[in-house]
């Protein structure tokens, strides 16, 4: 629904384009212009033109800053002068502490106990005051709620504000300033503060432009919100940043009303997502940050032939977690083999095989040898090896020349 049409039927829509273009001047400095490109690697694997507005770019590395910047520009001089509050353990947690610095005021954030030291180390690095307390999302945030009243604080919340929805949505105004061909959007969902921020602007800006909300399959609450079931959420995700029980209301009420669709994906295509960008684009992204790309891999029918646009929203992946992720997409591509080999146990047969898979090009990069206790017989042990390919093609190869040499090799 436009603006123009809210106020036909008598109501007020929650956030218009004025407020997103008035949001966009408000931060205006305060936030990086993130660019917008298209990369061929992750095109071609996409099938289609895929854009990628680099929000991962920003000082704390997540789009989160438009919202927070927006918001807390929006203060009042009694609401500067007693400070805010916020509750995150993550990306809007660094926003608002870094722009709460940047205007001068004091900024407290409630964090789980269980929140990483590497995220309360980065929320303290901008100044903001931690407090740990919890043993989830939901009583960290009734926690800061109530400091909220007790201290007299403005509670920054991560989604379910005008504000915020509107500074989010700013990242849709430069992406269509910086790529008007784009003929479709696919928007991480998590509150879903930015996907209606987006959706906003753009049904004013280019009415009949699909856009897409993007969710994880094991946490799929704003599609149940807008199908009228019951919410139910859970399990581990690498999109931990949308990995959400309770979506804005605010959100609910704009993406139903300007229909827009939430399409789900699973773990494996936002890994799938996270190494392509990686490796294809140098482009470094956390789960949620990768969804929208995860989105147009694995629904190919919504996007063919079409400019698609999406956003690396966030870059805030542990480093442990992108190498895995990474080495999983190396074995899924079959660019890493494990083979496993039951041989004689007589000189020369490590060197034999290590032999034929030099010869084909193979690299061997782990061996494990179980000589005494693993083998079923004391004529025979074990071979475990880690082999990097170019290709499946080439570890076809390997296998073959080693089945030549009368080895029994098995995959991994």
């Amino acid at each position: 629904m436009s603006a123009d049409a809210a106020v036909a039927l008598g109501t007020k829509p929650a956030v218009t384009l004025a407020d997103i273009r008035a949001a966009a001047q408000r931060i205006k400095g305060a936030v990086i212009r993130t660019p917008t490109l298209e990369n061929p690697a992750v095109s071609r694997a996409a099938g289609t033109r895929v854009l990628l507005k680099l929000d991962n770019l920003q000082a704390t590395g997540a789009f989160k800053e438009r919202g927070a910047a927006n918001r807390l520009a929006l203060l009042t001089a009694r609401e500067k002068a007693a400070g805010v509050i916020a509750m995150s353990a993550g990306n809007h947690a660094q926003a608002v502490a870094r722009h709460a610095q940047l205007a001068g005021v004091a900024a407290t954030i409630v964090m789980p106990r269980f929140t990483p030291a590497t995220k309360v180390v980065r929320t303290e690095f901008w100044g903001a005051r931690v407090v740990l307390f919890g043993e989830s999302l939901a009583e960290a945030a009734s926690h800061a709620h109530e400091l909220a009243l007790r201290e007299g604080l403005t509670f920054i919340h991560p989604y379910d504000d005008p504000a915020v929805i509107a500074g989010q949505g700013t990242m849709a105004l430069e992406m269509l300033e910086d790529a008007p061909e784009i003929e479709v959007l696919a928007i991480p969902v998590g509150g879903g503060g930015l996907c209606s921020g987006v959706a906003t602007a753009l049904a004013e800006l280019r009415p009949g432009l699909p856009v897409f909300g993007v969710e994880v399959e094991g946490y799929p609450a704003m599609a149940q919100r807008l199908a009228g079931q019951p919410v139910a959420v859970g399990g581990p995700t690498i999109a931990e940043g949308i990995a959400v029980r309770d979506v804005g209301e605010r959100a609910v009420t704009i993406l139903k009303s300007l229909g827009v669709e939430v399409l789900l994906v699973p773990e494996r295509a936002v890994e799938q997502a996270v190494a392509l960008l990686a490796e294809g684009a140098k482009v470094v992204a956390e789960g949620a940050g990768a969804v929208g790309l995860a989105a147009v891999l694995t629904h190919p029918d919504r996007f063919k032939g079409r400019v698609v646009g999406t956003t690396v929203c966030g870059g805030n992946i542990d480093a442990r977690a992108l190498s895995n992720v990474l080495l999983r997409q190396l074995l899924r591509d079959g660019r890493i083999l494990r083979l496993h080999f039951d041989i004689p146990d007589r000189p020369g047969v490590l060197a034999d095989i290590s032999k034929r898979i030099s010869d084909v090009g193979g690299n061997v990069i782990e061996v494990k040898h179980q000589q005494l206790f693993g083998a079923p017989t004391v004529q025979s042990t074990e071979l475990h090896l880690m082999v990097e390919v170019r290709d499946a093609a080439q570890g076809d190869a390997i296998i073959a020349a080693s089945e030549a040499g009368g080895y029994v090799v098995r995959r991994g």
